[in-house]
């Protein structure tokens, strides 16, 4: 599995961008990291129990903890602290990112929830 080599967080944009050892790069928006967390809070305690989570078009990261040798904690300002990313979740939230956000922008028209805007 491949492990990132950088991290650079730009607040203005609320983007998170990670660079991993095989020379892949990935830009994601806070909020997909925020709504596809891997705490339990967001993804239920078994398949198929994700809790949608709305209203977070503005939410950033306050900081970002080394957890080990294999991920970090992602402190957002929404209070949100417990997901565990491990370097293979965030590859793969990086490598699926369209599809996931489309999931995401499904579930909330579904749900009757508008976003306040869309990201840049």
């Amino acid at each position: 599995m491949p492990t990132p080599t950088e991290f650079n967080l730009h607040r203005n944009s609320r983007v998170l961008e990670i660079t991993f050892d095989d020379g892949a790069h990935f830009s994601m928006p806070v909020e997909l990291l925020r709504v596809y967390s891997p705490s339990a809070e967001v993804q239920g305690h078994g398949p198929g129990q994700r809790v949608l989570q709305v209203g977070k078009e503005e939410v950033n990261i306050d900081k970002i903890e080394p957890v080990g040798n294999y991920a970090v904690c992602l402190f957002f300002d929404d209070e949100h602290n417990t997901g565990i990313y491990s370097w293979e979740y965030l590859y793969g939230l990086g490598k699926n990112q369209e599809a996931l956000w489309k999931e995401y922008l499904d579930e909330l028209e579904k749900a009757g929830h508008k976003r306040k805007h869309r990201p840049s």
